[in-house]
């Protein structure tokens, strides 16, 4: 499969190469020197995380509240 750099240096990736990768808008760019390599980047736990607690209805705060609780000293 062939892609062609445009003048803004975009490039099109072919359809059946992204079909492999559904879902993912974002991807990490690296080189060897010969090579240009793409990885996908997934969402992270941390945002899956961040979702549930939403979810959840807990705040920043509440964690906040909570580790400090945790660090008290009996």
């Amino acid at each position: 499969m062939l892609s062609k750099k445009t003048s803004k240096n975009q490039i099109t990736l072919p359809k059946a190469v992204m079909a492999q990768f559904g879902g993912v808008d974002y991807f990490d760019v690296s080189t060897d020197g010969e090579r240009i390599v793409l990885r996908p980047l997934r969402e992270s736990r941390a945002d899956e995380v961040r979702a549930r607690l939403a979810d959840l209805g807990i705040t920043e705060r509440d964690v906040d509240d909570a580790v400090a609780w945790a660090r008290q000293r009996s």
